[in-house]
């Protein structure tokens, strides 16, 4: 039986909306856009051609200073500000850059600007400052107002999915559930044995559905698979061949998001299989591939079938397509081949999970200002 403990709908811990600071790819992204800003600082800086460069290179040392330091900053105290609301993270963050300008700038004046008298010009004018703490605290509040508007249509994203999970968890099929206890009770008087083999498959489907379970382990899902399959095969018989090909090397303790597998067989017996009348064989195919593991799923389909896909394929794919570009930030993570007579849908789960996720979709969350 397939091992899971029921887990009540819970909201996830609260992250801050600022991207991860301490993530490579955050940084260079960064860099590149202050160079960005630094070359249009200069461009609409007055002066004579002879001293575009000169100024780009002050501009760009001065800037690159301002995002490394605010970088360092902000990866530091990031979770202190994850802890804080959104207004409380946005003067905080706010303050904490505007700090690091005035600190660089009366820096930068000591080492750059020439002066014959050091004594008697020890800080630097107010209308310096005044300009570099009011460029810098407009684009502050510009990329922070962007942060946030880019986190809450994740969040959006994300409860969204949950919520087709917990949609596609609690949904069981009238038919399906009618169709498996007249099997069951047609087989008690003749074989009571797998009327109690059917009765303990439904019993951990019907678990299943209650359960709500972002992540289970590939082997749980195959357990979840196979059983319902064993049910499919009692009320359709010799029509349901089912076709297994595995890896010998398959990690089962991998975890995945729930229901990626059985609704696509599901999909595959109710629109191809069972509008046969002499049944198909279903081939499900999971390779173990270098950094992936590549999942076909494959079945006959009646050759007259104009449409490319039966509502409750387009909905059950949908669903899995948005939960795996969530899970894995795959642009495109379902591949659909459609020939007359057959349908094949193949996708992959990467096997490496040391890097988040969510680190990922922050940075390139940064990165959209490019």
């Amino acid at each position: 039986m397939v091992n899971q403990t029921a887990v009540h709908p819970a909201t996830p811990p609260a992250r801050g909306f600022l991207p991860d600071f301490c993530a490579n790819r955050t940084i260079f992204v960064a860099i590149v856009l202050a160079e960005l800003f630094a070359f249009i600082l200069t461009l609409f800086t007055p002066g004579q051609a002879t001293e575009f460069w000169m100024e780009l290179a002050q501009t760009s040392l001065f800037v690159q200073w301002v995002v490394l330091a605010a970088a360092a900053a902000l990866c530091a105290c990031k979770r202190w500000l994850d802890r804080l609301d959104a207004l409380a993270a946005t003067l905080a963050a706010l303050s904490l850059i505007l700090l690091i300008i005035l600190l660089l700038t009366v820096l930068g004046w000591w080492l750059l600007e020439p002066r014959p008298d050091f004594a008697a010009n020890s800080t630097p004018p107010v209308s310096l400052l005044a300009r570099n703490l009011a460029i810098g605290g407009v684009v502050t509040l510009i990329a922070l107002r962007y942060f946030y508007v880019q986190h809450q249509w994740q969040r959006n994203v994300e409860a969204e999915a949950r919520a087709r999970l917990q949609a596609l968890q609690a949904r069981i099929h009238p038919h399906f559930l009618f169709n498996a206890l007249n099997t069951i009770a047609g087989l008690i008087p003749a074989q009571p044995d797998r009327a109690e083999q059917a009765v303990l498959d439904l019993a951990d489907m019907l678990r299943s559905a209650l359960a709500y379970q972002e992540r289970i382990t590939l082997g749980a899902e195959l357990e979840l698979t196979r059983r319902y399959l064993a049910i499919e095969r009692l009320r359709l018989g010799e029509r349901l061949r089912v076709d297994w090909q595995l890896d010998d090397t398959l990690p089962l303790e991998l975890p995945i998001p729930a229901l990626l597998l059985q609704p696509l067989v599901e999909n595959a017996i109710q629109h191809g299989i069972q509008r046969l009348p002499e049944g198909g064989a279903l081939t499900i195919r999971i390779e173990r591939k270098p950094r992936v593991l590549q999942i076909t799923v494959a079945n006959p389909r009646p050759p007259d079938n104009g449409e490319t896909a039966r509502p409750g394929q387009r909905i059950a794919q949908h669903n899995i397509r948005q939960r795996l570009q969530l899970a894995y930030d795959a642009p495109n993570p379902l591949a659909i081949t459609e020939t007359p007579d057959h349908y094949r849908i193949t996708f992959t789960i990467p096997l490496e999970h040391g890097k988040s996720t969510t680190a990922l979709r922050q940075s390139r969350s940064l990165s959209s200002f490019m």
